[in-house]
């Protein structure tokens, strides 16, 4: 019995080792293992989590994997530096606003301590509402709808919807690109309406006559023939296109069959066209556009995020993949800034980041000397360029 007894003992002992043993071997490796679709090495602590939502399948897919690889690179840039640390976890809203609450919830069950997103409109304003409530950081690179900055806690990186607008009306009338205008607009979607509102005030202040000035929604968004007609025959010199890539190229396909050619103009949604499969792009030959980016620019910065997103893409970055490339900068200025650590919750994060972003000044891909005020709104100067060849020109 009592060799009995102390075999079960040292048995029970032996057991005992090898349960701390795996405790210790394998949780570490388990906390530090990412999580499906993140980037960037494992929370650790000290490790500050930022979350990316937006499009990355659907209609508007082109600007979400544009967002996301622009990050990425940002992240690992910023991670090769040394001291502090990021993760990345983006997930998908095809942009949608249902789903882009559903993808924030996911990423606060992640950890997220930081967002970067929603990079369209609609779902950046419905997530706005949730991340105001929680006291989460918000910046997104590219939701230009004013409504998408209205909570102290939400910040963006590009322009909003009225100011594209109105500084496309002064560009047309400045550079006397046209005098009769007609506009084609989608009254459902709040960025395209934004843009569309303050165009037309400003068209008055500058002189330009608007001719035509046609609407279409998400339900009506493949047939524009009625629009480009009364556009036509109304005698309109230039189009204005507040809308995104997808419809314009219908649009230039079927302003082409009936032999349509004015100046086709559009804003920062209209990046992304060449790209469209199938697309002839020969159709969007001197088609201008207002956008803060172009991978055909030579300066060093410029130029090593274009190699460095080419060699891991595959293609060129647009607008969206520079926003969201400033917005991680952006984001590690202010973290720099306010002294946070990875140890703090998120809506410690947020109380930091609120103040430490209005003191920031950034030198990016999308601006020189770039600040924010008080609103979340940014300062920083437009671009305008042209389709030349199959390629963006400067203006």
């Amino acid at each position: 019995m009592k060799k009995f007894l102390s075999f079960m003992l040292a048995l029970c002992l032996v057991v005992s080792l090898a349960a701390c043993g795996s405790t210790s071997s394998s949780t570490p490796a388990a906390d530090n293992a990412p999580a499906d679709g993140a980037a960037g090495p494992a929370a650790t602590g000290t490790v500050i989590r930022i979350g990316g939502i937006g499009p990355v399948t659907g209609s508007a897919a082109e600007y979400g994997l544009a967002v996301r690889g622009g990050a990425e690179i940002a992240v690992a840039e910023l991670n090769a530096r040394g001291g502090q640390q990021y993760e990345l976890k983006f997930e998908d809203d095809e942009h949608d606003p249902e789903k882009a609450v559903n993808a924030y919830n996911s990423l606060k069950d992640w950890g997220m301590q930081v967002l970067m997103g929603t990079v369209t409109s609609a779902p950046s304003i419905a997530v706005e509402a949730e991340t105001a409530a929680d006291n989460m950081f918000q910046l997104t690179p590219s939701g230009s709808a004013e409504d998408c900055i209205k909570e102290p806690n939400a910040f963006r990186m590009c322009f909003s919807d009225p100011e594209q607008g109105a500084l496309s009306a002064d560009y047309i009338a400045e550079k006397g690109l046209a005098t009769k205008v007609a506009v084609i607009y989608d009254s459902s979607d709040s960025y395209s309406s934004g843009i569309h509102d303050a165009f037309i005030a400003e068209a008055k202040v500058k002189g330009l006559e608007v001719v035509a000035d046609e609407a279409f929604t998400a339900d009506s968004n493949k047939d524009f023939n009625v629009q480009l007609g009364k556009a036509k025959s109304a005698g309109a010199e230039l189009l204005f296109m507040p809308f995104y890539y997808s419809e314009a190229a219908l649009v230039l396909q079927q302003a082409n069959a009936m032999d349509y050619a004015p100046v086709f103009f559009g804003c920062d949604g209209m990046d992304g066209l060449l790209a469209v499969e199938n697309f002839d792009a020969s159709l969007a030959e001197g088609l201008m556009l207002m956008t803060p980016f172009t991978a055909a620019a030579t300066d060093e910065m410029t130029v090593s995020f274009v190699t460095k997103y080419k060699e891991a893409y595959g293609q060129e970055p647009n607008q969206f993949a520079a926003d969201a490339y400033d917005c991680i900068y952006a984001i590690d200025a202010a973290i720099q800034k306010a002294g946070v650590t990875g140890d703090m919750d998120a809506s410690a994060i947020c109380d930091a980041l609120k103040g430490a972003f209005t003191e920031i000044e950034l030198d990016g891909l999308t601006g020189k000397g770039i600040t924010w005020d008080v609103s979340g709104a940014p300062t920083k100067s437009p671009l305008v360029f042209v389709i030349e060849n199959g390629a963006y020109e400067a203006a």
